[in-house]
């Protein structure tokens, strides 16, 4: 070994003796240190999704716009920046916690009001104002501790003493005449007796590239500075001719203009924030050097989850009045104007981000993260509290949004900084031939329009000579030919010998799993309604129950609801006698088998009507008449009060169905026929009003009374009503014969496809497919042109696509 410590040796043996549980407390903090940047981040995000306020938006929106975007670390003037920062907004949030301000007088008024001022700047007074803020100072300060003991703090003090240095020396060969008068031109000192600013003309800032003080080492440092001699001895060249008298000059004269004109200091004062800016954007999308990378593939899972959270919770992005759930709104032809505006905002990013993605635009993806940043903070934290009447604070749903929504800032910062990959090469998922590739890339095309959108954009925003016929041609080709590809790899991974029949764990596994799912789909319609029902049905009782009696067509003469405390459930007791009362007849015990005790509503109503008989003397005349004709299909007994007895006209069992049409037990009214009620009328003074009562109530009552027996069917959950709603017959046509259409497609029609799904070897073709995106991706679109014509004939001539497809 060249080298060889005893200690050493020591130290790591008693390290890995150690207890299995230290060992990952110190694995976990190892990996603390290594990643303290992301922790801090973590921290300010987190703070800012708490506290809500215009305090805490300023450090997210640095961290998205600044630290990520910088190469290859956050500058010290960042963790800087954000330590007093996060100082002064404790001082300030401890300043404003005093009883004396007047909007502290009434706290518990104002602390869920989203607009109230104190809340939006953050201001307010609550407990625990600062906790997360002095967690956020802490995790500053370990990664200042943690860069500090790297060597890492005092790194942009050197690169900064360098440039100055460099600068210096340009002021000195201004005044001593060593250099000439176009290394002074490159840095003209406008304000000494002030401030120093230097203006650097356009044609030079070339050479400057990536010099920021977040991207110096030791190493760029020497070539940095080799690349701006080179520029310096390039431009003495260019301006030997120019008088050094002249300059000098020139440089008094702006010096004089700008310390004595208040605009000009203005200007420099704008100049000061300006130019910093600009240049470290410039540097940004113009880099000396990149990493490329390609993190689309998570950006769009960052998106794709985000849209996931708009459709299960889009609720939490509209009033509080809004639908718990997107199926029950669906269900009633209600598209809630808060998911609509969601789902195009972000649907529209992920195109946009597409495009971008295609044009490796990094200046386009530039304005797009700043645009985004500060639209979706304006837009989460100003505009959402005062739609919902919430605080962002007290919003779940939008938190969860806006994190994930963080995740992919700091990707697309990531993806910023290093570029784009110059090629893009087919589908990320189609960068291995295994089952995992082959199972995940045919789920991505069973998505309705997502295969088809995805191949259009790609058309439209690729450099490229195809029709548009002819580019689906070959994304259709590469697609095939890569599902074939995945299944002969799995061939030769698991051979099956020649003559040997297949096992049954192979048989009964897929084939019986293929009986199972056919069984299934056919038979769907009717185990889901009897499940949905008897399982996770609810029951659904009645809340009013109205009889009205009206005789031949005349004005009722009776008219009585039930609702609350007339309303009763049975009891045990009542129950089981109420199904013993039915032990010998078969069709009423079947009938019982369907419903439990908790189904059936016993409704009493008064025997009294609840209104006065209004009839006009006409018709009551007229009424008379019909009921003093013994010939009428009623007989009634005149006296007193009119009293009559109506035999087998009241429905003493009622079956309220899901549907709104309530239909009377035949099988639980003795030999079919319906009870008897006695009718009577009661004169008043100058009013009247008619009485009824049952005969043969199960329960006695004193006085005249109703009574009903109610069974209620059990309905579906509201989130499964509207597939429910559709009945049996609704299913088996637009489910099952849907289903059966495709696995019908399965499995006809095989014979015509034998020349291209039986291919050996498709290797040679799937190079093929390959060549031509990576033509096309250099620029060659004559030699895109030539190959595409190839692979058309290809498939147009079968002995050429046999002798291509041969095993090598």
């Amino acid at each position: 070994r060249m080298f060889h410590d005893d200690e050493l040796e020591e130290s790591e043996k008693f390290y890995v003796g150690q207890p299995r549980v230290l060992l990952l407390i110190y694995a976990l903090y190892n990996t603390l240190v290594a990643r303290s940047e992301m922790v801090c981040y973590f921290v300010i995000i987190l703070n800012h999704m708490i506290s809500a306020s215009m305090i805490t938006l300023v450090l997210p929106i640095l961290i998205f716009l600044w630290a990520m975007l910088s190469v290859p670390r956050p500058s010290k003037r960042f963790w800087m920046t954000a330590i007093v920062y996060t100082e002064v907004a404790i001082v300030i949030k401890y300043f404003f916690q005093f009883g004396f301000f007047p909007w502290n007088k009434h706290v518990d008024y104002t602390k869920d009001k989203p607009y109230h001022p104190p809340n939006i700047i953050g201001i307010e007074k609550k407990e625990g104002y600062v906790h997360y803020d002095l967690v956020q100072l802490l995790a500053l300060f370990f990664h200042r501790s943690i860069l500090k003991c790297h060597g890492l703090w005092d790194e942009d003090e050197k690169g900064d003493s360098s440039s100055n240095k460099e600068d210096t020396d340009d002021e000195l060969s201004l005044t001593g005449g060593r250099r000439d008068s176009s290394a002074s031109l490159k840095s003209v000192n406008l304000a000494a007796s002030v401030e120093s600013i230097h203006v650097h003309f356009p044609e030079q800032q070339t050479a400057i590239r990536r010099k920021s003080s977040s991207s110096i080492s030791q190493l760029s440092h020497r070539s940095s500075f080799s690349s701006h001699r080179s520029k310096r001895e390039q431009t003495f060249d260019t301006f030997k001719n120019i008088n050094h008298t002249t300059l000098s000059l020139y440089v008094l004269q702006c010096k004089l203009c700008v310390i004595k004109s208040r605009c000009g200091l203005c200007c420099f004062r704008t100049l000061q924030v300006y130019v910093p800016i600009r240049q470290f954007f410039y540097n940004l999308i113009h880099p000396d050097y990149s990493a490329v990378t390609d993190v689309y593939v998570l950006m769009f899972l960052a998106d794709t989850v985000d849209f996931i959270i708009i459709v299960f919770g889009f609720w939490a992005f509209g009033k509080h009045s809004a639908a718990a759930d997107i199926t029950s709104s669906l269900s009633e032809d209600q598209v809630p104007e808060a998911f609509l505006v969601m789902v195009l905002i972000q649907f529209g990013t992920m195109v946009v981000d597409r495009a971008l993605y295609l044009k490796k635009t990094v200046m386009g993806k530039v304005i797009f993260q700043v645009i985004l940043v500060f639209g979706i903070h304006f837009w989460m934290f100003f505009i959402l509290p005062g739609v919902t009447e919430r605080k962002f604070s007290q919003n779940t749903v939008a938190q969860l949004w806006y994190f994930v929504k963080c995740v992919y800032f700091g990707l697309s910062a990531y993806q910023i900084r290093c570029g784009y990959p110059t090629r893009v090469l087919g589908n990320f998922l189609t960068k291995s031939y295994n089952y995992v590739n082959l199972f995940l890339f045919q789920g991505f095309r069973l998505v309705p329009f997502l295969t088809e959108l995805r191949a259009v954009m790609d058309w439209v925003w690729t450099d490229t000579t195809l029709s548009l016929s002819s580019w689906i041609c070959v994304e259709d080709i590469y697609a095939h030919i890569f599902i074939l590809k995945c299944w002969r790899e799995s061939e030769k991974r698991y051979p099956q010998p020649r003559g040997q029949k297949k096992k049954k764990v192979v048989k009964y596994g897929m084939g019986g799993m293929i009986i199972v799912l056919l069984i299934c789909i056919v038979w769907f319609p009717l185990l889901f309604m009897s499940l949905i029902k008897s399982v996770a049905g609810i029951t659904n009782k009645p809340l009013d129950v109205s009889l009205t009696i009206t005789l031949g067509g005349y004005q009722p003469i009776f008219t009585m609801s039930a609702q609350q405390n007339q309303l009763k459930s049975l009891d045990p007791n009542e129950f089981n006698d109420f199904l013993r009362s039915y032990r010998g007849n078969t069709a009423a015990l079947q009938f019982l088998e369907g419903y439990a005790r908790e189904d059936i509503t016993r409704a009493d109503l008064e025997g009294n009507s609840n209104s006065l008989w209004t009839i006009s003397p006409p018709s009551r005349n007229k009424m008379i008449q019909g009921l003093l004709d013994f010939k009428a299909d009623f007989t009634l007994v005149i006296s007193w009060t009119i009293q009559r007895t109506l035999e087998e006209v009241y429905p003493y069992y009622i079956k309220a169905p899901s549907d709104s049409l309530a239909k009377p037990i035949k099988q639980l009214l003795k030999e079919c026929k319906w009870e008897n009620i006695t009718v009577s009328l009661v004169k008043n003074t100058s009013e009247e009003w008619w009485v009824l009562n049952q005969l043969g109530k199960r329960r006695e009552t004193p006085q005249e009374s109703l009574e009903l027996f109610i069974f209620s069917d059990k309905v579906s959950p509201p989130s499964l009503g509207f597939l429910a709603g559709y009945g049996i017959m609704g299913l088996y046509a637009s489910v099952v014969l849907v289903i059966g259409k495709f696995v019908r497609e399965f499995f006809s029609g095989i014979s015509h496809s034998i020349m291209f799904e039986e291919l050996p070897n498709v290797d040679r073709i799937l190079k093929l497919c390959t060549d031509i995106f990576l033509v096309r991706e250099t620029g060659e679109l004559e030699l895109e042109e030539d190959l595409y014509a190839k692979l058309i004939f290809l498939y147009r001539s079968p002995e050429t696509m046999i002798k291509w497809t041969r095993e090598k």
